[in-house]
């Protein structure tokens, strides 16, 4: 038999990915009141940097972002073999 332990919410780290700070905000309070570990970045380029450095277990990335949208940082993600397993939440005002 496996042994299925789940693990607490504090063990897995979701990047937050969103121009706007207030949804960065909102998003950030509602998952670390519930005990994840958040980091975020306000543009693609910058959720590449952070997303390139450090590990996560999920990214909840925004797709109307100014220079790079998320369809383009999704692409990106998905082609670097070190973020290319990474689960990507597309969220959108649209």
């Amino acid at each position: 038999m496996k042994n299925n332990i789940l693990k607490s919410p504090s063990y897995y780290k979701i990047l937050i990915v969103d121009d706007v700070a207030r949804n960065i905000q909102i998003l950030g309070n509602i998952l670390s009141s519930k005990g994840y570990q958040i980091a975020y970045a306000q543009s693609g380029s910058q959720a590449l940097k952070i997303a390139n450095n450090q590990d996560f277990d999920l990214i909840l990335l925004d797709i109307m972002m100014p220079e790079m949208d998320g369809y383009e940082v999704c692409e990106k993600l998905k082609s670097d073999s070190k973020t290319s397993e990474v689960p990507i939440i597309f969220l959108t005002a649209k």
